[in-house]
C-alpha cells in the first residue's frame, strides 16, 4: 500500500512530498489524514493525527477525495492533484506520530449551528422549543462555510493578510457527525469488499460519504485579542509597537466591515505578540524572543458574515471592537493608500462580486436572489468605507454611519453599463447599540 512521507504542515504548493515508494493496494482510493476539531469533536482544541489508508492503531481517519484511484493517476499525480485541490497535508509517517502539528480547522456545513446534523443538542432543542428565535433572519441559513472562505476571498483580493487562508474542501471522517443509515451502508460496503471482493469492487465509494466544508489554516502562537488587550492596558507597548498594532487593527475594522461581520467579538480574533527580552535577560513564559517587537492579528471565526439585510429585528450583531480605544482614532494614511485606490475603482467591486458569485454558486441550495441581496448590503458597506476613509473619520464613526443599500437598477433597455440605486435602511433593531 502506497504512502508518502510528506514534510508537515503546510497549504497548497508549499506542501511537497520528500519521498514517494510505488505499489498500490487493489480498490485504494487515496489517503486518510485525521484531521482537526470540529463541532461535535469535544475537545477543548483542535487536533491533527495522520495515516496512510489501513494503518492499524487509535487513528481517526478523514478520507482523502481523488477523482479516480491511486493505481491509476499514480502517487506523485494524485499527491499534485490533491495540493490543486486546496488540502493541506502532514506527515504521515508513522516515525512522526510523536511530532504531528495541527494545519486546519474543518468546519462541515451540515453540522454548522443550524445544519441537520449539527451535534449540539442545545441547537436542536432551541430549533424545537424556539423557533421563531431561531437563527438570524438577516443571514442565508447554513452557509457558514461559504462565509468562512469568502472572508478569506476579500482578504486576499484587498491584501489585508489577517484571515488564515481558508477554501471549500470536502473531507470524510468517522468522527463526524453522520446518520445512522450513512453509517449502515458504509460498514456493509466494507464487509462486502471483505467476503467478496468482486462485489466490493463496483461500488463507487467504500466509506463514508464526503462532507463540504471551510478548511482554515491553523495559526500557531496567538491567543485571543481580549488576553492581549487586558494585557496591553496594564503593560502599555512601546510606540512603534502600538502603531503596529493599529494598522493592523484597521485592516481587521474594513475587513469586517465590508462583509459586515454579525459576530466579531473580542473573543474570535487573535493577536500574536512577539517580544523582547527584557532588560534583565528574563522574558514571562508567554512571550517570544525576537529582536524586535512583532505584532500580528489573525481574523478567524468569519462564519456569520455576508448578510442579505442590515439587522433590523431583535438584536444589531454590533462590531465589539468598535468600544476600543483604537476605534477613537482616525484611519491612517497606510489604510487609506492601500485600500482607497482598490474600492473606489468600480471594476475592482465589480471583479469582487464576481469572484463571490463563483464561490457561493457551488452550494446546492444557492439562490441567485438572496445573493444579489448580499452583495447589496455589501456594496453600500463599500460605499460607506469609501467615504470614512475620504473624510479622515475613525473606526467609531464609520459604524455610526447610516446603513446603506446598494441595488442594481432595473432596466429594460440593455446598456453598456450597469447603474444602481442607493438606500437607506430606516428600520433599527429593536436592541439597538447606539
Amino acid at each position: 500500500m502506497s504512502h508518502f512521507d510528506v514534510v508537515a504542515g503546510a497549504w497548497l504548493g508549499e506542501v511537497l512530498p520528500t519521498q514517494a515508494r510505488a505499489g498500490t493496494s487493489h480498490g485504494e482510493e487515496g489517503w486518510s489524514c485525521v484531521l482537526l476539531s470540529h463541532p461535535g469533536a469535544g475537545t477543548a482544541s483542535p487536533e491533527l493525527l495522520c495515516s496512510p489508508p489501513g494503518m492499524p492503531g487509535p487513528w481517526r481517519q478523514v478520507a482523502l477525495l481523488l477523482p479516480q484511484p491511486l493505481s491509476q493517476l499514480g502517487g506523485l499525480a494524485a499527491l499534485a492533484w490533491w495540493q490543486r485541490s486546496f488540502c493541506a497535508l502532514c506527515s504521515i509517517s508513522p516515525s512522526f506520530s510523536h511530532s504531528q502539528k495541527i494545519i486546519g480547522v474543518f468546519k462541515p456545513k451540515n453540522e454548522e449551528p443550524y445544519g441537520q446534523l449539527n451535534p449540539k443538542w442545545t441547537k436542536w432543542l432551541q430549533k424545537l422549543c424556539c423557533p421563531c428565535c431561531f437563527g438570524r433572519d438577516c443571514l442565508v441559513l447554513n452557509q457558514g462555510y461559504l462565509s468562512e472562505a469568502g472572508a478569506s476571498l476579500v482578504d486576499q483580493k484587498l491584501e489585508l493578510n489577517i484571515v488564515p487562508r481558508t477554501k471549500v474542501v470536502y473531507l470524510a471522517s468517522e468522527t463526524f457527525n453522520y446518520s445512522a443509515i450513512d453509517r449502515v451502508k458504509s460498514r456493509g460496503k466494507r464487509l462486502a469488499l471483505e467476503k467478496v471482493p468482486k462485489v466490493g469492487q463496483r461500488f463507487n465509494r467504500i466509506g463514508l460519504p464526503p462532507k463540504v466544508g471551510s478548511f482554515q489554516i491553523f495559526v500557531e502562537g496567538y491567543k485571543d485579542a481580549d488576553y492581549w488587550l487586558r494585557r496591553f492596558e496594564a503593560e502599555p507597548l512601546p510606540e512603534n509597537t502600538n502603531r503596529q498594532l493599529l494598522l493592523q487593527f484597521e485592516r481587521l475594522v474594513v475587513l469586517d466591515y465590508i462583509i459586515r461581520n454579525t459576530d466579531r467579538g473580542n473573543d474570535n480574533w487573535l493577536i500574536k505578540y512577539d517580544c523582547p527580552l527584557d532588560s534583565a535577560g528574563v522574558r514571562d513564559s508567554d512571550w517570544v524572543v525576537v529582536k524586535e517587537p512583532i505584532i500580528k492579528l489573525a481574523a478567524i471565526d468569519n462564519g456569520l458574515a455576508f448578510p442579505l439585510k442590515h439587522p433590523d429585528s431583535w438584536r444589531a450583531y454590533p462590531f465589539y471592537w468598535a468600544w476600543l480605544p483604537q476605534a477613537k482614532i482616525p484611519f491612517s494614511q497606510e489604510i487609506k493608500d492601500l485600500i482607497l485606490p482598490k474600492i473606489s475603482d468600480p471594476n475592482f467591486v465589480k471583479d469582487l462580486e464576481e469572484d463571490l458569485y463563483e464561490l457561493f454558486k457551488k452550494d446546492p441550495g444557492f439562490d441567485r436572489g438572496q445573493f444579489h441581496k448580499q452583495i447589496a448590503v455589501m456594496r453600500g458597506q463599500i460605499l460607506n468605507l469609501t467615504q470614512a476613509l475620504k473624510d479622515g473619520k475613525s473606526p467609531l464613526h464609520l459604524v455610526q454611519m447610516p446603513p446603506v443599500i446598494v441595488e442594481t437598477a432595473r432596466s429594460h433597455q440593455r446598456t453598456a453599463s450597469e447603474s444602481y440605486t442607493q438606500s437607506f435602511q430606516s428600520r433599527k433593531p429593536f436592541f439597538s447599540w447606539w
